[in-house]
């Protein structure tokens, strides 16, 4: 595929595939189910997901995506990791937030502190969702909404190797401020499918920065992509040039950290505070592209420069 194509050439696709109606979706034992032409490619986790046998039930939690998955079928992300209980796909907790006095943390809900949860759908299409999760101070009595956050999700085909992910988050306050403090992860993330190590995937970013050096790096875009199976894929993961603290800090775990699984984090919060004033709404945008085969720097800053274009434009 040829994935160094202009902002014109982008929007020919998107419109030619919405004509040709390719998409469909689904509700399925607790899941929105997205598919493309038949693949299936995301499964949003409406219903609440229990942990493993023999975990912890604390580790419980609704409101994510998993698997996200290629067009050719390969699952590249993972919930539930014996490392990390709490890592759910695709997701966005905050860490260290400051409301009403006192510091809740909505990321680590094995401390039982704070969660995020799924409330209800806004509005269901072929190939698209809003859904509407509540984030939920739990040590109050009783259970208290900090923060509702309104999250749209539409994916378009960019041919039958990569199709575009576009997560749009709106955030509405309660009447109480919700202070972001700054902290070395937090946000929008991805925990990446157990088949990637340091051993057989690779990372790149905007700035040419690669797994060695990532951590904390500023970017635009960070490609990340290795073997699935016999085969190859990956996923490009964009922020949006509107977004708070643009271009993002990184939090991606060195090589040598949890055996050298891969878990990235765009994380706004990571070099300065962000203060949510109550009554207020507030947005975070996000495209991933997601391929089979291989991606390079050049045809991932294609891609970047079409997304950015867009931006301005709109």
């Amino acid at each position: 595929m040829n994935y160094f194509l202009p902002l014109v050439a982008i929007t020919f696709i998107l419109m030619t595939s919405c004509s040709k109606n390719p998409y469909a979706s689904r509700k399925e034992s607790g899941s929105l189910v997205l598919s493309i032409s038949d693949n299936d490619i995301l499964s949003y986790q409406y219903a609440t997901m229990p942990p493993p046998e023999g975990v912890d039930s604390v580790f419980h939690r609704s409101g994510f995506i998993h698997p996200l998955k290629t067009l050719g079928g390969h699952t590249i992300t993972a919930i539930h990791p014996e490392d990390h209980y709490h890592h759910f796909g695709v997701w966005n907790p905050w860490t260290r937030v400051v409301y009403e006095g006192d510091t809740i943390d909505f990321w680590n809900i094995g401390d039982k502190k704070g969660t995020v949860r799924f409330k209800e759908f806004k509005k269901i299409g072929d190939n698209t969702f809003s859904t509407h999760h509540e984030h939920v101070v739990l040590k109050s009595k009783p259970e208290k909404v900090a923060l509702n956050e309104i999250q749209t999700v539409t994916v378009n085909e960019l041919d039958d190797k990569a199709y575009i992910l576009d997560i749009n988050i709106e955030y509405q306050t309660t009447d109480s401020d919700f202070k972001l403090i700054e902290y070395r992860y937090g946000g929008f993330s991805i925990r990446a499918t157990k088949e990637w190590t340091d051993a057989n995937s690779e990372i790149l970013t905007s700035e040419g920065i690669s797994r060695e050096n990532v951590d904390g790096s500023l970017a635009q875009w960070c490609l990340v992509q290795g073997d699935l199976g016999n085969e190859h894929g990956g996923f490009l993961l964009m922020s949006n040039p509107n977004n708070y603290n643009h271009p993002e800090p990184l939090r991606i775990w060195p090589k040598e950290m949890h055996d050298g699984y891969i878990f990235v984090n765009v994380c706004p919060i990571k070099t300065k505070d962000w203060v949510m004033k109550a009554n207020n709404t507030y947005h975070l945008q996000y495209r991933i592209v997601v391929f089979d085969g291989e991606m390079d720097a050049l045809q991932a800053k294609g891609l970047w420069d079409s997304y950015n274009q867009q931006e301005h434009e709109n």
